[in-house]
């Protein structure tokens, strides 16, 4: 499947999947981004994309950059919808104590493309019953 992507900025990075293997493709930051401590920035790919209609592309962590840096998605997984034709930002948190610059080119999170299944909602004036019933956070045992 073919992925319209629009450079907005001629310095950005086309995503590409790291290994054949990879779910996940990898999205690059545009510039260098001071991300301060206990804070969010948005960081900005320069890219735009047309997504087919009926997916999704959702936007997660790198476990690397996790793991080695603590930096992480803030709302993942993150939507970039069919219908949307702006530009890519990325949510991304600095979890630790220590002010970081993501250097340009980073590879700062990655996307996957995923089937989106349309839903009708029909209003009832009860539910069917269950086990589990109205039971909720931790109504199913200790973890």
């Amino acid at each position: 499947m073919k992925i319209k992507v629009k450079r907005i900025d001629s310095r950005s990075k086309i995503p590409e999947y790291a290994t054949p293997g990879s779910s996940g493709f990898d999205f690059f930051c545009l510039m260098d981004t001071v991300l301060p401590p206990n804070t969010w920035r948005m960081i900005q790919t320069g890219l735009s994309m047309e997504i087919p209609e009926g997916f999704e592309i959702q936007i997660r962590s790198r476990s690397s950059a996790a793991l080695e840096h603590g930096i992480i998605i803030l709302n993942q997984p993150g939507t970039i919808d069919s219908d949307y034709r702006g530009p890519i930002g990325l949510i991304t948190w600095n979890t630790t104590n220590i002010a970081m610059t993501v250097e340009r080119d980073t590879r700062i999170a990655q996307g996957v493309l995923c089937p989106v299944l349309k839903a009708e909602f029909e209003e009832v004036p009860e539910l069917s019953k269950s086990e589990r019933g109205e039971g909720g956070f931790g109504s199913t045992g200790e973890a």
